[in-house]
């Protein structure tokens, strides 16, 4: 008896001691293999970073060749977490709290199966059904609310709109974020519930006093993870939407800028030179952006834990 009970930590220790260096030694490289993507691409960048504007793409400075790209990128992102958010923390709500498990269950397997659906077929699922059902949309938006700088017109007749795109990317993130703020939502402590309900509140205070609080790191964490997918999306937004390459408010017109992810996906195979390296470049600012806003998410919940 007395040989196990020392024989136990001893072997506890090693396991110990070797869980510790795996999950360091992930972490390591993980940071080694990101550390070697921003290298790769600061090196590859460079010669489009130095070169002067009349041998970059289109005779013009980096700033204004990558800078319609970015806006393309943060309004069609903006437009997808606008939409996704709410959506998905209802829907999250209703799994978790709301529907019966019967309901609930083949529910949440149908969400989940949204993010194993290809982009491509988003993208023709725009194209082909989503973009042409809201055509009279964009219409009533322009006719009733066109003196808003957003909707001013002309609708576009083919939906091929950023509008349409943020509706798309929205579609693509929600099961990402349905499903943490499912996970989250489901551990709230059940202590927690029943005294809220014991003190009389009804099942929506219940969830606004607990259930929401409780789970108010998940849906920034959800809403993050979801900016990114959609920040970094490239051939359902390449196939869907109507390029101008200009900077524009309007989100429901046929002139629309493209994103960054897109413009190198279908740029990149006819490019050579300096526009290989420029292309490059741009995806060294959708990189730091990425990581920008990545960064800003965990203070944003590192705050919220100390609280």
């Amino acid at each position: 008896m007395q040989s196990v009970v020392r024989g136990g930590p001893a072997r506890g220790g090693v396991g110990d001691r070797v869980f510790k260096g795996a999950a360091t030694g992930a972490g390591g490289l993980i940071l080694a293999i990101l550390a070697g993507v921003a290298i790769f691409l600061l090196v590859k960048a460079w010669p489009a970073i130095t070169a002067s504007a009349e041998d970059l793409p289109n005779q013009e400075s980096l700033i204004k060749y990558v800078w319609p790209l970015l806006y393309g990128t943060v309004v069609a992102a903006t437009i997808a977490i606008i939409v996704a958010v709410p959506m998905a923390v209802a829907v999250a709500l209703f799994i978790s709290h709301i529907a019966p498990r019967r309901i609930a269950q083949p529910m949440s397997y149908l969400i989940d199966l949204l993010a194993a659906i290809p982009s491509v077929i988003y993208g023709l699922w725009g194209i082909a059904v989503l973009g042409p059902a809201s055509v009279p949309v964009l219409e009533w938006l322009s006719d009733n609310l066109g003196f808003i700088p957003f909707f001013e017109g002309p609708a576009s007749s083919t939906g091929r709109t950023m509008l349409v795109a943020g509706v798309v990317l929205a579609v693509m993130i929600l099961p990402i974020i349905t499903a943490v703020t499912r996970a989250v939502f489901e551990q709230t402590p059940r202590r927690l519930q029943e005294g809220a309900l014991a003190l009389g509140a009804t099942r929506w205070e219940m969830i606004r006093l607990t259930v929401l609080p409780f789970g108010k790191s998940a849906i920034i964490s959800a809403s993050m993870l979801g900016l990114g997918r959609a920040l970094g999306e490239t051939m359902a937004v390449a196939i869907l939407l109507s390029v101008s390459g200009g900077v524009t408010d309007n989100l429901i017109s046929s002139a629309n800028p493209s994103t960054i992810a897109a413009n190198i996906a279908l740029t990149f195979p006819e490019s050579s030179g300096l526009a290989v390296n420029a292309l490059i470049a741009s995806g060294l600012v959708l990189f730091a952006l990425t990581l920008a806003v990545n960064m800003a998410a965990r203070t944003v919940i590192n705050r919220q834990v100390r609280i």
